[in-house]
């Protein structure tokens, strides 16, 4: 029998819960735009889904960044393996070594 303790996000009825939670925030917030008078400082505030559309592109934005950005800041997939052979090794070498002068 399997004792682990269910997570509340194993259920795939509650995820689907939150999803269409989440869906309706975005929704009520989207009617809202066109109700609530904001104070704004720049004109194109003022254009409907500004916001939104000012969101998403930041996120397209940092999307593009962090895709070039990985150019030339990503490691090989063995960048820790091969140090860590190289020190075993040289540890391997340098033991075989001291055991041949004892013999």
């Amino acid at each position: 029998m399997d004792n682990k303790p269910k997570h509340i996000f194993d259920d795939p009825k509650n995820v689907k819960r939150v999803m269409h939670f989440l869906y309706a925030s975005c929704a009520l917030l989207f009617a809202l735009d066109f109700v609530i008078h904001r104070h704004v400082y720049h004109s194109w505030e003022n254009l409907w889904g500004f916001h939104a559309i000012y969101g998403f592109a930041g996120c397209v934005v940092l999307v593009i960044v962090a895709t070039w950005m990985r150019t030339f800041l990503m490691r090989s997939e063995d960048y820790y393996d091969d140090e860590w052979n190289t020190d075993l090794d040289e540890k391997n070498t340098s033991d075989t070594g001291a055991a041949n002068v004892d013999d």
